[in-house]
C-alpha cells in the first residue's frame, strides 16, 4: 500500500489567503462559497492544489475602464 503525502497535495486556507494577498476571513468566506475550490475533510478544509491552479488559471480578470 502506497502512502501519500496529503499536506503535499493540499494547501491550507491560509496558504491560498496568503497566495491571493486576502485575509484568512474573506479566504474563508469564498471558500464556504464556493469561490475557491476546496473540500472539507471533518471539520477542516483543504484546497487541492491541483484545482487551486487551474481554476487560478481559469479566472477571469476584471477588464479595465
Amino acid at each position: 500500500m502506497q502512502v501519500i503525502n496529503i499536506e503535499a497535495a493540499t494547501y491550507t486556507v491560509e496558504e491560498v489567503a496568503e497566495l491571493l494577498g486576502l485575509s484568512r476571513g474573506n479566504a474563508y468566506r469564498a471558500v464556504r462559497a464556493g469561490e475557491i475550490p476546496a473540500k472539507r475533510i471533518g471539520r477542516r478544509w483543504v484546497v487541492p492544489r491541483s484545482a487551486f491552479h487551474a481554476w487560478l488559471e481559469d479566472c477571469q480578470l476584471p477588464e479595465a475602464v
